[in-house]
């Protein structure tokens, strides 16, 4: 953790601390920076294992959304327009004007919103590419956990204490498919808990709520942009079911699917030679 720490900076963004990770390419460039929006309740540490390999032919931007891992944790409403807003900051401050997207639970819809922006002339990006991977993109599909449902139950406003980084872990570890219940989601947990970030949980998920009343803008975007898209998901997944990469694949027939076999909900941290592989071929 302190480590990626060190290779990340921190911006101001809009009065918020945000901590960013600006990873230059080292080897002869191939594609478009990638931009990396990760999803809820994590944070961007979960592809610090696989942003050099990724930076091989590419420049790497991640960072962490207001509410996440290393940045502030406010008392405030978490919006996915605050979100995207953002994103497009970090991208603004790092020069960027071309990108591939590649996104992860929340991150999708985060995504979504700044897609809806693309296609409104409000965001200056051009999104080359994407890539879409486990996330509740059809949210009447999601099988939401006992601790979501507990978490949306309560009151939009920090907890007086928040569940501590044991029980976040063991709650991670849940989402992965059982031949990876061994992994060890201890750090991820560490930074979804640190600066009092366990406490404002009942706060960052109300972005469920917000996909429900808002879903046709976040889905439409994602299923309408003219950017090529590929889907990148772990079909072991208890939340964002297998079902819904099926169904984002039927409305966008142009689509590409990789199953990453035997990963859950974090394909990445569970099988990380597969999804990097996948990832790879989807920005080649």
């Amino acid at each position: 953790m302190a480590a990626w720490e060190a290779r990340g900076t921190y911006l101001d963004v809009g009065g918020d601390e945000v901590f960013a990770v600006d990873v230059a390419c080292s080897g002869p460039a191939a594609g478009d920076p990638l931009l990396i929006v990760h999803g809820f309740p994590t944070s961007s540490f979960d592809y610090a294992h696989l942003v050099d390999a990724l930076a091989v032919r590419r420049r790497v931007v991640a960072m962490d959304m207001v509410g996440f891992g290393l940045s502030a944790k406010p008392d405030r409403r978490y919006t996915m327009a605050v979100q995207a807003d953002v994103v497009a900051a970090v991208a603004a401050r790092f020069g960027i004007d071309r990108c591939a997207l590649l996104t992860h639970d929340m991150g999708d819809t985060v995504g979504g919103e700044l897609l809806a922006r693309s296609a409104e002339g409000t965001w200056p990006v051009e999104v080359t590419r994407r890539i879409v991977t486990n996330g509740s993109i059809y949210i009447e599909m999601a099988q939401l956990t006992a601790g979501q449902q507990l978490l949306l139950s309560m009151p939009d406003t920090v907890a007086p204490q928040g569940p501590g980084p044991e029980v976040v872990a063991a709650s991670l570890v849940a989402t992965l498919a059982p031949a990876h219940a061994d992994v060890d989601m201890g750090a991820h947990a560490e930074l979804v808990c640190h600066r009092g970030g366990d406490a404002v949980l009942s706060r960052t998920i109300r972005y469920i709520e917000e996909r429900r009343a808002s879903e046709r803008r976040f889905t439409g975007a994602i299923e309408t942009h003219p950017s090529p898209l590929h889907v990148v998901w772990g079909p072991e997944d208890p939340i964002a079911v297998a079902a819904m990469a099926d169904r984002l694949v039927a409305a966008r027939p142009d689509a590409a699917l990789t199953w990453i076999d035997g990963a859950g909900h974090y394909p990445g941290i569970e099988a990380p030679d597969a999804y990097l592989a996948a990832v790879e071929a989807a920005l080649a």
